[in-house]
């Protein structure tokens, strides 16, 4: 994988929603996966180059937080190969 991987957490599904719309939105990035964590938590998996995921991560944070809780957010610039495996 040769794309930066940014995701953010949230505690309720409309609030990951919100968090999906305003990063694809924000900057060029494409959703990887929309994760149901369990009791409530919902994880957004974005990827693009290192810039546009960063952006796009701080945007779906923001807007996320509006909503509800954001338990966490975060920007891996260069995954190894082996993490693709995780999200196929």
């Amino acid at each position: 994988m040769k794309q930066a991987l940014g995701f953010v957490e949230t505690r309720s599904l409309v609030a990951a929603i919100e968090a999906a719309d305003a990063m694809v939105k924000s900057a060029n990035v494409r959703i990887v996966e929309f994760n149901y964590v369990g009791s409530g938590v919902v994880a957004v998996v974005v990827a693009g180059e290192v810039a546009a995921v960063q952006a796009a991560v701080a945007s779906g944070a923001e807007s996320a937080a509006q909503v509800s809780e954001v338990i966490s957010t975060n920007v891996i610039a260069r995954p190894h190969d082996e993490v693709d495996k995780l999200l196929d």
